[in-house]
């Protein structure tokens, strides 16, 4: 059946204020007020829907409580229904523009009024709006609107359009840019991102326009399902206007609805939904006038609250609450603080349509706490109690031998999930860097990556808020090692003969392990020249007064009850070399002869760096050295001898130990000179068997004869 509207008939305030478009109120701080709407619905098939709104964006419907309290009721007999919005001990920031809106499928209307706070006793405790909805005849000239204005005509003071009190662009314009989304949830802002992109593109001053005597808000908002009303007011009613969403044309159709008053251009756009979220301007010839639309979610209401939950620890936990809207934003809180969806938090928020649900899976004693929900448009809360179980042990602690080195892995786990503390030797142990402590659930781990010698221990664990514990015990070892870093190359020590050999062997092992020596298949013993001393983390080999014969292989095995080991040392003893051979002169010149002579036939151990070479006149005993650098080779030219003495001759070789005895002396020899030849050769007489010459000077008194 078509219904047709025409203005109400009726509207009556108290006797408190006059009867305008506008209203103002003055109201005593700390005091109750209560707004009524009363709307007639004897031609309604269902309730019509009302708002209260504080400035342009505040639905109050979101902040419902204890200051604010919003009622409704019916009269069944006079089909009356009745709306109350009412203030409770209001305080001065309450004080500011409000706005009455009501709507009915397509229908649309408002009434706004101001409230002042004083502390004077001037004050309206009660305002009565009523508004009857009649339905009209046919060919009524105004059917199809609903207009609390053609009510009112008589006004006694022009409203100047003024700000609202709270509006949502100018709370994120001067906000942090960190409380953006707390004031979107707030304001059931669904995009936060656009809407700032959008604001920021609006001009804050309207320009003077020959074409709009009255021009479009910046911005406009409504709820999704709601419906919006654009006026354009003309300079020139016979300009054409045409009207743009997002610069597609609007044509008439039952979502978008074009209406004339004088020079008003009215457009309505019916059943708001997301998709009508966008920019709209209006053409007047080469003018154009634009705006923002907001379609807002309605806010989100709890219709089924958390409950108050008492639990075990380690017990699964789900507070559930239901809201109006399927697949609403809801936000969980834990004593005030926010809980999101992490995954890495140990609480899960599940949602199945209206239904919310916040799941603890295995519940800790630090879990007790208040718990509640909000939405755009309520809260709740509960509490939640774990207590403790009995305690029962699963797991015990299992006694260890572990190597040194190697991994503590202490495990245990009790019947229930609660922190615990672990001790050692009764002293309380921290974790470090050093120690592990792992707590999954039921399962308590204790971890020591890389033991070590004082690791050996009593250990226990202790639940906490239980008197209990769980000990074991921890036993180190640890197999023999030899430290063999000192030594040479295959563990050779090298001793000067005639010195004291004192080899001091680094060693390891838990528990301390047994030494043994041996040569061959004879054991050193602790006692004479060659003798071994045992020391807590070292054995020592001692050789008195060492001697060539003592060089060759040593054996040192350790043994415990974790293995052995064992390594072959090679002891070798040096000493100065044996004397040469005695030398050889092999030529002699007048001042000069040339000597040789064979290596030692013993270098000492020590390889031969070179020769000192002495002589001395034979009827003497005092010898001189002939050179201070060592002679590399095995022969060598003494020089600056006196001709016709004899002389002798002896060689000492040299390594890196020292300079060996000299060897035995050559046997003597003279430096001579080469005699001349002859000159000036002359007969001087001649026999029948010889002939007698003479030179003019004889070399070396050399007499030539030939028979």
């Amino acid at each position: 059946m078509e219904q047709k509207w025409k203005k109400p008939v009726e509207m009556q305030l108290s006797n408190h204020v006059p009867q305008q478009l506008h209203y103002s109120f003055l109201f005593l701080k700390g005091g109750n007020i209560t707004f009524i709407a009363k709307v007639e619905a004897k031609d309604l098939l269902r309730k019509p829907n009302v708002k209260w709104f504080k400035g342009k964006w505040m639905d109050l419907a979101s902040k419902a409580g204890k200051h604010l309290q919003l009622k409704e009721s019916f009269e069944r007999h006079t089909k009356i229904h009745t709306f109350e919005m009412q203030i409770i001990k209001a305080k001065e920031n309450y004080a500011g523009n409000y706005r009455c809106e009501v709507s009915y499928k397509d229908k649309f209307d408002s009434c706004s009024f101001d409230l002042e706070v004083t502390e004077s006793s001037q004050a309206a405790p009660s305002i009565d709006i009523r508004s009857a909805f009649k339905r009209s005849g046919e060919g009524q000239e105004d059917a199809g609107e609903l207009d609390f204005s053609g009510l009112l005509k008589r006004r006694e003071v022009k409203q100047q359009e003024e700000e609202p009190e709270v509006d949502v662009w100018d709370l994120l314009k001067n906000a942090n840019p960190s409380e953006y989304e707390k004031i979107a949830f707030q304001y059931g802002i669904t995009d936060l991102r656009g809407m700032l992109k959008r604001l920021k593109r609006m001009r804050r001053e309207v320009k003077k326009s020959a074409a709009f005597a009255k021009g479009l808000d910046p911005a406009y908002q409504v709820d999704k399902g709601g419906k919006v009303r654009f006026m354009v007011e003309l300079a020139d009613p016979t300009v054409e206007l045409k009207w743009y969403k997002n610069g597609q044309e609007i044509r008439p159709s039952a979502k978008y609805i074009f209406e004339h008053k004088g020079n008003q251009r009215i457009l309505f756009i019916n059943n708001c939904t997301m998709a009508d979220d966008a920019r709209y301007y209006v053409t007047a010839g080469d003018e154009k006038c634009s705006t923002e639309l907001f379609v807002r979610d309605p806010p989100i209401l709890v219709t089924k609250g958390l409950e108050d939950t008492s639990t075990y620890v380690g017990e699964r936990v789900e507070l559930s609450c239901e809201v109006s809207e399927d697949d609403a934003n809801v936000k969980w809180f834990r004593n005030g603080v926010e809980l999101t969806n992490d995954p890495k938090s140990r609480y899960r928020i599940k949602v199945e349509g209206k239904k919310h649900t916040l799941v603890i899976e295995e519940a800790a004693k630090n879990d007790t706490a208040t718990y509640s929900v909000m939405t755009t448009g309520g809260q709740s809360e509960a509490k939640l109690a774990v207590d403790l179980r009995p305690l029962k042990i699963s797991l015990a602690l299992e006694d260890q031998t572990v190597r040194l080195g190697q991994e503590i892995h202490l495990k245990c786990e009790i019947s229930e999930n609660v922190e615990g503390k672990w001790y050692k030797n009764g002293q309380l142990i921290e974790a470090s860097d050093r120690v592990k402590l792992y707590h999954k659930g039921r399962i308590h781990r204790f971890v020591i990556p890389v033991s070590a010698v004082d690791d050996e221990g009593e250990y226990m664990f202790v639940p906490d808020a239980y008197n209990i514990n769980i000990p074991c015990k921890v036993h180190i070892v640890d197999p023999p090692k030899l430290h063999l870093d000192g030594l040479g190359e295959n563990n050779t020590v090298t001793v000067v003969a005639g010195n004291k050999l004192r080899l001091e062997i680094p060693i390891t092992g838990e528990p301390p392990p047994k030494v043994f020596w041996s040569r061959g298949d004879k054991m050193v013993t602790d006692s004479g020249r060659i003798r071994a001393e045992s020391y807590p983390d070292s054995s020592c080999l001692v050789i008195d007064a060492a001697e060539r014969e003592d060089s060759g292989a040593f054996r040192i095995t350790l043994k415990n009850e974790a293995g052995e080991d064992t390594a072959l040392i090679n002891i070798k003893v040096v000493d100065v070399p044996d004397p040469p051979q005695a030398p050889n002169v092999t030529e002699v010149g007048e001042d000069w002869c040339i000597m040789t002579w064979e290596p030692p036939a013993n270098d000492g151990g020590s390889p031969i760096l070179g020769y000192f070479i002495e002589r001395k006149k034979k009827q003497s005993s005092r010898w001189m050295r002939l050179n201070f650098e060592l002679c590399k080779e095995t022969t060598f030219e003494p020089k600056k001898m006196i001709e016709g003495v004899a002389y002798e001759v002896r060689v000492f070789a040299v390594n890196a130990i020292g300079m060996s005895k000299p060897s035995m002396p050559s046997k003597s020899f003279v430096p001579l000179a080469v005699t001349s030849p002859p000159t000036l050769l002359a007969v001087d007489s001649v026999t029948d068997t010889s002939v007698t010459m003479k030179a003019g000077r004889l070399c070396g008194g050399i007499l030539l004869r030939r028979k």
